[in-house]
């Protein structure tokens, strides 16, 4: 299997300065004939790392990947400004047409906020989107979120909305802190190795990181408003759609709810023997998902 570091890394500067708007992208092309493109848009706490499993595979069943860090993540620049998800979605729309050149409509898929920045992506640009997968989150503007967003379940989302607080406890406790997610979000939390801790620990450690994690979420009330507009002026998301998420996730039961509410016509999916991390925990699954949906 062709690890992380063996796939193709770029950069490219959407915007030079005030701020600085830099998009650090994983990339693999097919070796034959290409069948498409694949956007895969991560979550949080993670990077384009998370599909360091899939991109190998989904690249030899004949497609060109594109994994993202989206602003602030990963290797990407992290302005203290710009985290609302359709500012996220253009970003990634920019990186494809104007930077890449691509002209065709994409597979866009997205997990946990890299689903909300998929599905803002889908309303905003919906000629340019071939398919959507999306998942693993409570979108903001639907009831799941409204119902969701001050349960226990979903305390972290308060305490990240907090300003400058979470910065302070968290910082040098990085790995801890990330660790408390990958294991109670888990199915099968040996799906994350010491090295791929110390990997995402590195990345969340430098400076701003972990600010403008937490500024991802300090956005949602805004991205709310954002996305009940674009239903009550656009519509629903009206490409093909599945919503897909792990057979032990507790988000599962609730995703056919909230597609009704913001997606025309959907299928929903289920990743087999995985929790919320679907794309680490069982990344056959998922690419067979995947591959499936789009090709069918």
């Amino acid at each position: 299997m062709t690890s992380y570091s063996q796939f193709t890394h770029r950069q490219v500067w959407l915007q030079q300065t005030d701020p600085e708007i830099r998009i650090h992208y994983v990339e693999a092309k097919p070796s034959g004939t290409q069948k498409g493109i694949i956007l895969l848009i991560h979550g949080f706490p993670e990077s384009s790392y998370q599909f360091r499993h899939v991109v190998g595979p989904l690249s030899s069943a004949g497609y060109r990947v594109i994994a993202p860090d989206y602003r602030g993540a990963g290797y990407s620049s992290r302005p203290t400004t710009g985290y609302t998800k359709k500012i996220l979605a253009t970003d990634l729309h920019n990186l494809l047409t104007t930077h890449l050149n691509i002209t065709t409509p994409v597979h866009i898929v997205g997990h946990d906020i890299g689903g909300m920045i998929a599905h803002a992506y889908a309303h905003l640009f919906p000629n340019d989107v071939a398919s959507l997968i999306w998942g693993e989150c409570p979108l903001p503007g639907t009831t799941e979120y409204d119902d969701t967003k001050h349960t226990p379940t979903m305390w972290h989302f308060d305490f990240h909305s907090v300003p400058d607080l979470p910065e302070l406890l968290v910082s040098g406790h990085e790995k801890q802190y990330l660790k408390h997610f990958y294991d109670r979000l888990a199915q099968n939390p040996a799906a994350f190795t010491e090295a791929d801790l110390d990997f995402y620990a590195t990345l969340y450690s430098a400076p701003g990181a972990m600010r403008a994690g937490f500024n991802v979420y300090r956005a949602f009330e805004e991205d709310k408003r954002d996305n009940l507009q674009l239903v009550r002026e656009k519509g629903k998301v009206n490409v093909r759609t599945m919503l897909l998420g792990g057979e032990s996730s507790f988000l599962m039961e609730r995703a056919e709810r909230m597609g009704r509410e913001v997606d025309e016509s959907f299928v929903v999916g289920t990743v087999e023997g995985s929790g919320h991390w679907i794309a680490e925990e069982n990344p056959e699954g998922f690419v067979g998902k995947i591959l499936g949906f789009i090709e069918g």
